[in-house]
């Protein structure tokens, strides 16, 4: 498995490549801001084919390079429906005052061909099986993308902005939610194992074991009777 990832942009938003191996076909995960550059240099460097472009969420942030990234590959971009407004209209799911000041920077509206995600769906995509979950919170379209344990690799969970090392994300904007945020957390985040990687929207990698353990929202949902834990395995 080949996961290369790079924080891009104002807001250091982290894209990832994911492939089976060097010199295959990827998938490209919420090439935001900026992101084109190293998108391309990612490429060069391990020799990847991308076939599609898929999306945690909407948020200008996690979607502003799509349209060329999709127009240099000639992919597609998958995006939950309830997200899909923004890609051509951030204005309305960030509000003027955040960010409206690189407008003039960035090509908005959709790529040519835009597919739309749904909960527990299952993309192959470039010889890998990625889950989707539908994860509202943070944005009503908001999903998380999982990939199952495989040989010596733990399974690896693309969280988006449901959940950070330490913190999860905002609820402020327009669609957030913090009562839907805390039940996407404990949906899809306390079944998985602790073993599970958690590369998330913005800063450092985690594991589901350390947040159970430290990160104060999930040990919310956690404390609540009946949440859904899996059973605890090695970190």
């Amino acid at each position: 498995m080949l996961i290369a990832g790079f924080p891009a942009g104002a807001w250091g938003t982290n894209c990832y490549l994911v492939a089976p191996a060097a010199g295959e076909e990827c998938v490209i995960i919420d090439p935001g801001h900026e992101a084109a550059p190293g998108v391309g240099e990612a490429l060069k460097k391990h020799r990847l084919r991308p076939v599609a472009v898929v999306l945690t969420h909407g948020h200008l942030d996690h979607v502003a390079s799509v349209v060329p990234v999709c127009g240099a590959h000639d992919v597609p971009a998958w995006i939950h429906p309830e997200d899909r407004y923004m890609m051509s209209d951030p204005e309305k799911a960030l509000g003027r005052s955040i960010g409206m000041q690189l407008m003039g920077e960035l090509t908005i509206g959709e790529p040519d061909d835009v597919r739309e995600l749904s909960d527990g769906s299952k993309l192959e995509l470039a010889g890998l099986e990625l889950t989707v979950a539908h994860a509202p919170g943070h944005t009503r379209g908001s999903v998380t993308f999982g990939l199952p344990e495989a040989a010596d690799v733990p399974p690896v969970l693309f969280s988006g902005d449901l959940l950070f090392a330490g913190s999860i994300g905002r609820t402020d904007l327009p669609g957030g939610d913090t009562t839907e945020i805390l039940k996407s957390l404990a949906r899809v985040c306390l079944p998985l194992d602790d073993s599970t990687v958690v590369l998330s929207g913005h800063g450092p990698q985690t594991t589901i074991g350390q947040e159970r353990a430290t990160n104060p929202y999930l040990r919310q949902v956690a404390a609540r009777p009946g949440a859904q834990e899996a059973p605890r395995r090695g970190m």
